[in-house]
């Protein structure tokens, strides 16, 4: 094994002990010195509260694939040409993806199965970049959806007492909801417009078959439930800014019969 795919081996290793470490050790220690309301939660939504370390990986990569994306001229002018800094950045993910197994152990508190569908076709598609260095670009690309974690993450204002109709809470799902859009869906016609410009060209051709299929398949299957989800996100952020609306109207009426 060449020293450079050994690195990325001990990325990817670092990165599982590192998530495991947060989620286990870390992110409880944190909870209970800066939420009092930790402690009475019950063993399943300290799970969900603790799986939130995922917060910390999105920032990392996502700032990461920002840097790749506006500085990496290789990867950026040739999509399936060097893949060195995307490596390490998938690596980071890979590591993390599959420390998320644990979601098996915690299938009653935080089991879903189209999160796992999602992360397994994630870890097919990144075998190729790691394993053959191919489609950097592609893969790099990608990881702009993370940037729509934290704001996903922020369901514990519920958990901690905040109705859902709080500004916290409101402010969030307005977040959640236009981050969502422009880091999985706007950036859609982005993505498969730079795979259309590639597809039939001679770099096309060297990605083995299993490669595309990596490529085209998971893609597709991605934002196809990136697709449903954002329908379900923006059905819940219409219906508490109308549930907000309604109970603003009703405060206003009443305020007014009083008067």
């Amino acid at each position: 094994m060449d020293p450079f795919s050994q690195l990325i081996l001990t990325i990817s290793v670092t990165s599982f002990f590192s998530f495991q470490w947060l989620f286990h050790k870390v992110s409880p220690w944190i909870s209970l010195r800066i939420s009092p309301g930790f402690i009475s939660l019950t063993d399943k939504q300290k799970v969900e509260w603790n799986s939130t370390v995922s917060t910390f990986h999105a920032l990392l990569v996502g700032l990461f694939c920002l840097y790749i994306l506006f500085f990496d001229d290789a990867v950026n002018e040739d999509p399936v040409g060097d893949p060195t800094l995307v490596k390490t950045n998938v690596a980071i993910t890979t590591g993390y993806l599959i420390s998320l197994l644990l979601i098996f152990y915690y299938w009653k508190a935080i089991g879903d199965k189209f999160f796992v569908v999602h992360h397994l076709a994630a870890l097919y598609a990144y075998y190729y970049v790691l394993g053959q260095g191919m489609l950097p670009y592609f893969a790099n690309f990608r990881l702009l959806a993370e940037f729509s974690t934290p704001c996903v993450n922020q369901w514990f204002f519920e958990v901690l007492g905040y109705p859902k109709s709080s500004r916290p809470n409101m402010a969030n799902g307005v977040a959640m909801a236009v981050v969502f859009f422009m880091v999985r869906i706007a950036v859609i016609p982005v993505y498969y417009s730079r795979m259309y410009a590639v597809y039939g060209t001679e770099a096309f051709y060297l990605v083995p078959w299993g490669g595309r299929v990596a490529w085209i398949g998971s893609s597709i299957c991605l934002d196809i439930m990136n697709v449903m989800w954002m329908h379900k996100i923006a059905r819940g952020c219409y219906k508490v800014l109308r549930s907000a609306r309604k109970n603003k109207v009703d405060t206003l009426q009443e305020n007014g019969k009083s008067d």
